[in-house]
């Protein structure tokens, strides 16, 4: 069985190595003796130095402390061990007692990750630049204005799982700064004009006034926090000198408003160091800018101005109330869009999805535009509803306008406006039978199991597969009969090679289960004259027939897709990648979620509560080389 490493871990630091005595996984295991001669045994061979399969080399883990390293990958080990999908078929198999020993040891040290193992920490975000999207918003808000001068910026980053607003990918190209300029002007030149001169003189004399006025007012509301001695000065140096070289009192103060546009304080997301050690709760402007760029991807407003002002803002049930206030104000609606779509990829059907034309004459502008909404108008209904983010997964209802209801063949919808329908039977529900879903994870031409299999895997459930050999021959274009096969047999054939079996008997099985749909997400009964088999049988031994079956399935890994979610979710949050020493917060969370019924607002407010949602450090921890550690 191949596994996969999701991403980079950093070495773990000074405090767990310090701390390393404490963490014996089983007071009757000794990992180097006990533990590392199995794994060099059954594992290494495949996932070693030499022949690091999928990516993947165990021998790196040499001593305890240094599986906290990736606990996510420990965690598939783990799985993978207890479902006997590893050691694969057709190679030497551990005794049932060295299997239980290696479950028992893997399980009690992913344990002490809830036990204070590992030290808390908040992690560090680098300094955070507004995307496109939170510039947009956040001007929008500031002076009122309808334009979106970001869209001409140059593309945001991606990282973090696929988010744009991950800190350490938001650089400064120099074109950007250009850019900068120009918006600063044209917001100005279109901010309405009573939204700006909040304060206008009676006489000459009152000018530097009401031009001190203006910028009080807006300084606070730019930078996110208090004016800070000396800034409003400044502003009114500018004003002064453009008064003196000819500039009216407008022109006058639209010249230092324009130096808040380009300043770096409101360019950027700064949070202020303090002179403590180790973590410390962030303030509560700092806060308010979390929670209104997290919700809003915009910047807060007055009454969470006020609210951190007054202070009472950290106090916990107020911020839940507020939590409740913005995710049903409609600007929570951003969070649907932007997270949901991004989380699902389905914003790529805008560059990736190109149905053929021939093939699927139905595939038009609007149908595409209207498959994207879909999925955002559902989620964006659990946050506001506080329903169950298992409807995610199966669901009997959904939201469609009426490009969208004529597509699914569902009668009686009329209108442009997105609107909540039943289904009158089964097979289509939760995201995997939306149309947004099922054209991304399907060729110009054909279905593709493999693609769709893939996506539930690696969105859904969060344990994506690793890249296939680059030897392996890809499967035609179309799902035309080749050789007496259909495509399901020849995807049949194509697994019983050994270098693709393991992983294709994970996806396969999830793809075919969707064949009843299209490579557009339309309901079909025949491929190329037969019927279509859309049964399965999962990894894990259970066997389904068609889409339906198959939902109920997953269902029974919820909690998986629960974390999976929770991960996405607190990543895009904080704006920053997760690391190591985040797996104990995400698993509090989740266990959270799943004992409020999977509701939508224990995720919302679990991330908002959460240690590094409301901490912050100075510096990086100091990293050093492991030191051994035999208990």
């Amino acid at each position: 069985m191949i596994l996969r490493l999701p991403h980079s871990i950093q070495l773990v630091c000074a405090l767990l190595a310090a701390a390393a005595p404490a963490l014996k996984a089983d007071e009757n295991l000794a990992f180097s003796s006990d533990i590392l001669p199995l794994v060099e045994q059954y594992c290494t061979g495949c996932h070693g130095s030499k022949r690091a399969k999928g990516g993947i080399n165990l021998e790196q883990f040499r001593e305890l402390t240094s599986l906290y390293r990736d606990p996510r990958l420990w965690e598939t080990v783990f799985t993978q061990l207890n479902e006997r999908e590893m050691p694969p078929d057709g190679k030497p198999q551990p005794t049932p007692e060295e299997r239980d020993r290696l479950t028992r040891f893997i399980r009690r040290t992913l344990d002490n990750l809830d036990h204070g193992a590992i030290p808390k920490d908040p992690g560090r975000v680098l300094i955070h630049r507004l995307s496109r999207l939170e510039y947009n918003n956040t001007v929008r808000d500031l002076f009122g204005v309808s334009i979106r001068p970001a869209d001409r910026f140059p593309a945001d980053g991606g990282g973090g799982g696929g988010f744009d607003n991950i800190a350490d990918t938001l650089f400064v190209p120099p074109i950007l700064m250009e850019r900068f300029l120009a918006a600063a002007d044209e917001i100005l030149d279109a901010a309405p004009v009573d939204r700006i001169f909040i304060s206008r003189p009676d006489r000459a004399d009152s000018e530097p006034a009401s031009a001190s006025a203006i910028f009080e007012h807006f300084v606070p509301r730019a930078y996110r926090r208090p004016a800070q001695p000396g800034e409003v000065d400044s502003l009114m140096s500018l004003y002064d000198s453009g008064r003196r070289n000819g500039l009216s009192f407008e022109q006058g103060v639209k010249l230092g408003l324009r130096a808040v546009l380009i300043s770096p304080k409101f360019l950027f997301r700064i949070e202020e160091d303090q002179p403590v050690e180790g973590p410390y709760p962030i303030s509560a402007y700092e806060l308010a800018s979390r929670l209104s760029y997290f919700l809003w991807s915009s910047m807060p407003d007055d009454e969470l101005f006020k609210l951190a002002a007054s202070g009472n803002l950290t106090d916990p049930q107020t911020l839940r109330a507020q939590v409740r206030r913005m995710v049903s104000d409609s600007k929570g609606a951003t969070l649907a869009s932007t997270f949901a779509r991004q989380w699902l990829r389905v914003d790529e059907l805008n560059s990736s999805a190109k149905p053929d034309p021939g093939r699927y004459p139905g595939f038009t502008t609007e149908l595409r535009d209207s498959m994207m909404q879909e999925p955002v108008a559902l989620f964006r209904s659990l946050l506001v509803e506080d329903s169950s983010l298992l409807d995610l997964i199966d669901s009997d209802y959904t939201f469609v306008d009426e490009t969208l209801a004529s597509h699914y063949a569902i009668p009686g919808v009329t209108g442009p406006e997105f609107r909540r329908v039943a289904f009158s039977d089964n097979n289509r529900g939760g995201v995997l039978g939306m149309g947004a879903v099922l054209t991304l994870t399907s060729y110009p031409r054909r279905t593709s199991p493999v693609l769709r299999g893939k996506w539930v895997l690696e969105q859904l459930l969060g344990t994506p597969p690793p890249p296939p050999p680059p030897s392996v021959k890809s499967l035609p274009g179309d799902d035309k009969p080749r050789d007496g096969l259909t495509l399901r047999q020849q995807l049949e054939k194509h697994r019983a090679d050994p270098a693709c079996a393991s992983c294709h008997k994970k996806m396969d099985p999830l793809g075919l289960g969707l064949e009843n749909f299209d490579g557009i997400g339309q309901w079909r009964s025949e491929i190329a004259g037969s019927p279509v088999d859309a049964s399965g049988l999962l990894a894990s031994g259970e066997s389904f027939e068609g889409p339906a079956e198959l939902r109920s399935l997953l269902l029974n890994q919820k909690d998986v897709f629960v974390r999976n979610l929770t991960e996405k979710m607190l990543s895009y949050a904080l704006g920053r990648g997760l690391d190591y020493y985040d797996a104990p917060v995400v698993k509090e969370i989740s266990r959270t979620v799943a004992a409020h019924g999977y509701r939508s607002s224990a995720l919302i407010d679990g991330i908002v509560e959460s240690f590094p949602f409301q901490y912050r450090r100075n510096q990086p921890v100091t990293r050093v080389e492991e030191q051994k550690n035999e208990p």
